[in-house]
């Protein structure tokens, strides 16, 4: 079998991982964490979400980060510290706003396209993830919003997503406890939701099942490619200060979240990710009034960029706002407190008195599309930069990029036999 190694136990690095091992290869996974999933695929939004699709590349967009950037608790927060990373960043994301309409439409296409894989997998192995299939419904206090919201419908129309117009007594009858005076909605009944935790983590155990080698609590130091002699991964136990052992692999697919560009780096790519960190809340629902008073149905509320996700009876994931500070993964009060004031307002019933506050560092590209694809060497791959919709997109991309190592492979000996008859014909055979 040909070996594969996989950088990264999240979403991405998981779902790889399996359909990898589902084409014959034989994985290695590397995670400096002791588990999968714990680091931006812990505790995100919930949502699975092709409603969601369109790219932020847009003048509302920057004008909204220059307005927000001495406000700590706006729903997007740019840390006005200036680094060559982020300035090199924000030129690239601006630039890609030219290409915001087919990005969308691509985007869209990819998040419909990822759902029968990822709920194949889960229905495959016997696993649940509390999932929610009651679609996700977008609300608007701004008539201006609504509009905008109505302008992107077109686009999602175009990658084949039916997201449908409603009232405001609509809005009342899909989820009778929201609170607000709402113009207007979107509601998308193919969208749904589900803890990304549970079901990275039940799916690393079915590649463990499948023969992946999990090798958790390693510190990848180093990535090197010798082109037709493979790669190596240099890696030692986390907190250990003994140099790094290399292994060998035949190829390698880089699915390392922020860490990715570093990675890249060693291997003689650029991709240029940036960490976008996300805040959520997970809301204990410890009594019936709160069970009842919590929505069922998905919600994105466009003005406060705040989604929800109710996980199963006893839990609902609220989450929100984008903070563009670099890799700091402190969690701040006043990223948290705007989520729980939410909750407050929209739904008055539900008891704040438990709340599990947590903050991720997404991973995302310039022109918000994720890094599917080999890189300048024949043997490495990358899938990673997915940003704020890599539960969404996770496993059509995994799906993508273990073929394109499989068709990658298939050519190797083709290639071999024809540089052979080469050879033999040099020699007059």
């Amino acid at each position: 079998m040909t070996s594969i190694a996989v950088i990264g136990a999240g979403i991405t690095g998981i779902t790889t991982a399996y359909k990898l091992l589902a084409r014959g290869f034989d994985v290695t996974v590397f995670d400096r964490q002791p588990y999968a999933a714990m680091e931006t695929s812990f505790a995100n939004g919930g949502q699975l979400s092709a409603s969601n699709a369109e790219v932020w590349n847009q003048p509302s967009t920057f004008l909204k980060g220059i307005k927000w950037m001495l406000t700590k608790d706006a729903p997007l927060l740019v840390d006005p510290k200036p680094s060559w990373h982020k300035l090199s960043w924000m030129a690239e994301f601006v630039l890609a706003a030219r290409n915001y309409e087919q990005n969308t439409i691509a985007t869209t296409k990819l998040a419909i396209q990822a759902r029968e894989h990822l709920l194949g997998m889960a229905e495959r192995e016997g696993f649940t993830f509390d999932v929610e299939k009651r679609g996700i419904l977008h609300v608007y206090e701004e008539k201006s919003e609504f509009a905008h919201a109505a302008r992107v419908n077109g686009l999602l129309e175009k990658g084949g997503l039916k997201r449908v117009a409603v009232g405001p007594e609509e809005i009342a009858a899909i989820e009778p406890t929201i609170r607000g005076n709402f113009v207007g909605g979107f509601f998308t009944e193919s969208d749904f939701t589900g803890d990304i935790h549970k079901y990275t983590r039940n799916l690393a155990d079915a590649c463990r099942r499948h023969g992946a080698r999990l090798k958790f609590s390693a510190d990848v130091t180093r990535l090197a490619s010798h082109g037709e002699n493979g790669v190596e991964v240099f890696s030692r136990p986390v907190g250990s200060r003994e140099a790094s052992s290399p292994e060998r692999f035949d190829a390698i697919v880089v699915c390392a979240g922020v860490a990715s560009r570093k990675f890249a780096r060693d291997l003689g790519d650029r991709v240029n990710v940036y960490p976008v960190k996300g805040y959520s809340i997970t809301v204990n629902l410890a009594d019936e009034e709160s069970r009842a008073g919590a929505p069922m149905v998905s919600l994105l509320d466009d003005h406060a960029k705040i989604v929800t996700a109710r996980l199963g009876p006893d839990r609902l994931r609220i989450a929100g706002t984008a903070e563009f500070a670099g890799e700091n993964r402190d969690i701040k009060d006043a990223r948290i407190r705007p989520l729980t004031e939410w909750c407050r307002k929209r739904f008055p019933d539900v008891s704040t008195s438990s709340v599990i506050p947590w903050a991720g560092l997404r991973p995302m590209m310039p022109n918000m599309m994720p890094k599917v694809g080999r890189g300048r060497h024949a043997n490495v791959f990358y899938n990673t930069g997915h940003g704020h919709l890599g539960w969404t997109l996770s496993a059509i991309t995994a799906e993508m990029i273990a073929g394109e190592v499989a068709a990658a492979k298939a050519r190797q000996p083709r290639r071999a036999a024809s540089e052979a008859q080469g050879g033999l014909a040099t020699h007059g055979v």
